[in-house]
């Protein structure tokens, strides 16, 4: 059975090492499993511990994903044997690796190549050089599975300009390359072409066995890279429809937002798929989504992790969850059937449940 993460130590200059962890589950464009997690949690704090090792390369098997996000279909299936230890589990142990990454005192480099959903952006978005290309393609489209934007997107998209993080959880909107640099999301635009030679790059440089010089020094290395190679990337339809987000999200209640957003009748192909998308979601999830940012506004990263642990539990004894799954991946009849159907319906109770411990 091949191992569904690969690890590697490479000799860098002065004695030191480069560590390679590589999601490797191609078939299914990388996406989180616990088995996945379970693995990388502990190599991560052995690197972290090992004097030699200078700096992490968190990347993904294959040119199409980073990491499409967490393995859903198995917590659907955890979900309708009622094993809510496998699902709790999940969340618990994905949670402490995401902060882990967030909070890890080496260099992470994060080779965001293609796709990079949900648990995917999760991984990455801790990391402290993260990297995406002229392929990559960044959403969170929890919406459309009866969840919200969890990993910590409770934290990060609070942090994005105006109301832009209430619109992208609302939405599902898918991001490119300029998106990502834009929003803060990726730290470096490389070409694509570049990943086969980045490891001899990491290699040659000479660290210094200490995270916050070598944080600096791979900065500028990745700097260097990408002033002299810069990829044609398409332009951001955020940056470019900012002042129209901005407009759609300024009403004082989210049901007025959410009729402003999915009734949008103009020409942009990449707003009206927001308002698709925002139409057909789950109810629940568009009051839990701007709950969850309202609350993590005054909260510190941890009690963000602590908030959405909670949240997720909840989620996986509510039905919309596993329906929105059972929809779109396991019968793929794409005709959820929410609970409640209608926005109207979510009542203020339903939605504090979420935030008390199951």
């Amino acid at each position: 059975m091949t191992q569904s993460v690969l690890f590697a130590l490479h000799p860098a200059a002065g004695g030191r090492q480069v560590a390679v962890a590589t999601l490797n589950a191609e078939k299914s464009l990388n996406a989180l499993s616990l088995d996945m997690i379970r693995l990388l949690a502990p190599q991560l704090a052995a690197w972290r511990d090992d004097p030699a090792v200078a700096c992490v390369l968190l990347c993904g098997a294959g040119e199409k994903a980073f990491c499409a996000g967490g393995d859903v279909v198995t917590l659907y299936h955890a979900i309708r044997d009622r094993d809510y230890a496998v699902t709790d589990a999940f969340f618990a142990e994905e949670y402490a690796l995401d902060y882990a990454i967030h909070t890890y005192p080496k260099p992470i480099l994060a080779w965001g190549q293609g796709i990079v959903m949900g648990g995917g952006l999760g991984l990455m978005a801790g990391a402290s050089h993260r990297v995406a290309t002229e392929r990559t393609r960044i959403a969170m489209p929890e919406i459309t599975i009866g969840l919200y934007p969890d990993v910590g997107g409770s934290w990060f998209l609070n942090r994005l300009p105006g109301r832009l993080g209430i619109y992208l959880g609302l939405t599902g909107a898918s991001l490119n390359a300029a998106d990502a640099r834009y929003l803060g999301l990726a730290d470096f635009v490389l070409p694509s072409a570049l990943r086969g030679g980045l490891l001899e790059g990491l290699a040659g440089l000479a660290w210094h066995g200490e995270g916050e010089a070598d944080k600096r020094l791979l900065s500028s290395h990745l700097r260097e890279l990408s002033r002299a190679t810069v990829p044609e990337l398409a332009p951001s339809p955020v940056r470019a429809h900012f002042d129209a987000i901005q407009s759609l999200t300024d009403y004082d209640s989210l049901d007025e937002m959410v009729a402003a957003i999915s009734h949008y009748e103009g020409s942009d192909d990449w707003l009206r798929s927001g308002a698709q998308k925002l139409a057909a979601g789950s109810p629940t999830s568009m009051r839990l989504i701007v709950e969850a940012q309202r609350r993590a506004r005054q909260l510190s990263l941890r009690e963000v992790f602590e908030m959405e642990l909670t949240l997720s539990r909840q989620c996986c004894r509510h039905p919309d969850f596993a329906e929105g799954v059972r929809a779109l991946l396991v019968d793929k009849d794409g005709a959820p059937r929410w609970t409640p159907a209608t926005l109207a319906e979510v009542s203020p109770e339903l939605i504090d449940g979420f935030f008390a411990a199951p």
